[in-house]
């Protein structure tokens, strides 16, 4: 969203739900969206996005625009019935979708060998009619070349693909979860040592593209302009409470109305 030009401080007001948040503080933490840049919001429940993400493809097709829906997803999304319906959808209609898949090995604490038999996630888009590509996913380039092909192709009307993006998660998945419970540390340190951002740093810097000390400064100048954001955002007021009337229709009618009404009356104590 921030490379599409989305302002930092209402993508932070997020993480607060406060008024600045244009979910005005209705989903959880880190599940930003905005019509402004074309990003559907995340759900915290697994696969249920990918059928969305076809039709919303398929769509955009019968319009007549060359809009690509990107859909993302991890590896513990292609256990679920919507990742299967969603794919099957998807080469039947030709839509200009692109899945790409975020294999870092775990759904939580269950690793990808319990996951499926498949020798790759990549093999199951074949099933579907259409290709799936398995790449480096500590490797930037490697990612941006696969998308941008699978982009330019559904573009093309040539329908979807399906990109493997094969990498590891190092953390843990959430602040509840102890990975070292079941995850082997020599393999954590191992896949450390592919950190594609130092990966990325070093390929810059060895083709004279960037150095340190311009590193250093960027690194700098990016975090004074992340604590401003965050002091700005965790600053804006609270969202009023009257706000969960918003959006529940396109045009709000008039029983909604009166429950409007009612609810200030109650919580306020104002008068109609």
């Amino acid at each position: 969203m921030l490379l599409r030009g989305y302002p930092l401080v209402p993508y932070l007001a997020q993480l607060f739900g406060n008024s600045g948040d244009e979910a005005k503080g209705r989903q959880m933490p880190a599940h930003q969206f905005s019509r402004r840049v074309n990003q559907v919001s995340w759900s915290s429940c697994i696969g249920t996005q990918l059928p969305q993400a076809v039709g919303a493809a398929w769509a955009a097709r019968r319009k007549g625009h060359d809009t690509v829906v990107l859909a993302c997803l991890g590896d513990g999304a292609t256990s679920t019935g919507d990742f299967h319906a969603a794919m099957n959808f998807a080469g039947v209609l030709q839509a200009p979708a692109v899945f790409l898949c975020q294999n870092n090995h775990w759904s939580i604490s269950l690793h990808i060998s319990q996951q499926t038999k498949s020798e790759t996630l990549a093999l199951k888009a074949s099933a579907y009619g259409f290709p799936g590509v398995r790449v480096d996913g500590n490797d930037a380039e490697a990612v941006y070349a696969a998308t941008s092909s699978a982009v330019a192709r559904a573009r093309a009307g040539a329908g979807p693909s399906f990109i493997e993006a094969v990498t590891y998660r190092v953390g843990p998945h959430s602040s509840s979860d102890d990975p070292t419970l079941y995850q082997d540390a020599r393999e954590v340190e191992a896949w450390r040592a592919k950190d594609p951002l130092e990966r990325l740093r070093a390929r810059l810097i060895e083709r004279a593209a960037w150095d340190l000390a311009r590193d250093e400064a960027l690194r700098a100048e990016l975090l004074a302009a992340l604590h401003a954001a965050i002091l700005e955002a965790e600053a804006l007021p609270p969202v009023p409470p009257e706000s969960l009337f918003d959006d529940v229709y396109a045009d709000e009618p008039w029983h909604l109305a009166e429950q409007r009404r009612e609810f200030v009356r109650a919580t306020q104590g104002t008068k109609d």
